[in-house]
């Protein structure tokens, strides 16, 4: 059960992007063949007007089929040479900032839907959490209890953390990312102490007492429209930025492809939060967490600039910006169809690490 709710929450962000290029296109009058939500063969298709709408067997993706879309590996298999027909609501024929809108419209719904998401979790807690200290843990002395942090590292009471390690800190999630990633290890921290910034440095974090990384907690704010909102945009925002650092990471070898997760990897990741929960409430809120994280994650990395993704796509506009006309249609064809198969290719060496750890 754990997983077939995975699966279903994967597919609805699936959907959610693939209804921002429908909705696109069909304001810019550009004539959409087929909506499917899945790849493979269809399980269920109906013909409602000029489109035809399908799911398919596997869940893992999905596509906003156009006319005039250049040959990819999806409107060669699936539309043929219908796609490139040259009338008035094809694609090819629209102008680029249409285009543009219409690649966009699929990643902006995935950060648009993090956002939704982000500020229904905040209205779920019993407050808007900011990043003042509150209070710190307490360890028992021999004569009295005392502060885990009153003697080593210069943080008081009514601080509010503006940077850690040189990164500003929006968000609850950026201070526990930036403890937890340096594993115990000294850093600077910039604060505001009373209207007055200041730089702490070496700070240590840790409890002595219970082991945990961080030894304080933060103080929470009355609920009401605007810090609502401006914190799920900070939460968004600290989300999408928490996906580059870790495309960079990857990048520069500090981590490797074992670590990566694709589609399987997901689903467990899902299904073992929902059940490893203490309570239905603790799943809910877990699941929407990691709910906010994969469709950011999905709206990042399709933007991008690798041919075949929607940030290919955009790339490829900015060149016709520039050049004043379009790429030659078989060029780009070429090259889109050789960066379906990479991003294919590191689908399936992903799919296969996160079944070799599931089986293990």
């Amino acid at each position: 059960m754990k997983y077939i709710l995975a699966i279903l929450i994967i597919s609805l962000i699936v959907f959610i992007h693939e209804l921002g290029h429908f909705i696109a296109a069909k304001c810019c009058k550009v004539k959409v063949l087929k909506f499917a939500v899945g790849m493979g063969p269809k399980l269920i298709g109906k013909q409602w007007g000029e489109t035809e709408y399908s799911i398919r067997v596997f869940p893992f993706g999905g596509f906003c089929a156009m006319e005039g879309e250049e040959t990819d590996a999806i409107s060669k298999s699936e539309i043929g040479d219908a796609a490139h027909n040259e009338g008035d609501r094809s694609l090819k024929n629209k102008p680029i900032w249409q285009r543009f809108i219409i690649f966009f419209a699929g990643p902006f719904m995935n950060v648009a839907l993090g956002f939704v998401l982000a500020v229904v979790l905040v209205l779920m807690n019993k407050a808007v959490p900011t990043s003042q200290i509150s209070d710190f843990h307490t360890i028992s002395g021999s004569n009295s209890t005392v502060s885990a942090l009153s003697h080593n590292s210069g943080l008081e009471v009514g601080d509010t953390i503006i940077k850690m390690n040189g990164m500003r800190i929006f968000t609850t999630s950026d201070i526990s990312y930036q403890i937890n990633s340096n594993a115990g290890k000294p850093m600077d921290v910039v604060i505001d102490r009373n209207g007055e910034e200041m730089t702490l440095k070496n700070v240590t974090f840790g409890d002595p007492n219970t082991g945990e990384n961080i030894d304080f907690r933060i103080k929470g704010e009355s609920k009401n429209p605007i810090n609502v909102l401006s914190y799920a945009a900070k939460d968004t925002i600290s989300t999408g930025r928490l996906i580059w650092i870790s495309l960079v990471d990857l990048v520069s070898g500090k981590y490797n492809i074992s670590e990566m997760s694709g589609p399987v990897g997901m689903v467990k990741e899902i299904g073992n939060a929902a059940s490893d929960s203490e309570n239905l409430w603790q799943a809910i809120l877990t699941l929407m967490r990691l709910s906010m994280f994969i469709t950011v994650n999905l709206g990042i990395a399709n933007l991008l600039p690798i041919p075949g993704l929607d940030g290919g796509r955009i790339l490829f506009l900015l060149v016709e910006a520039i050049r004043r006309k379009p790429l030659k249609p078989e060029h780009e064809g070429i090259v889109n169809l050789i960066g379906v198969g990479m991003v294919l290719l590191l689908v399936v060496a992903v799919t296969f690490s996160d079944i070799v750890e599931l089986i293990g």
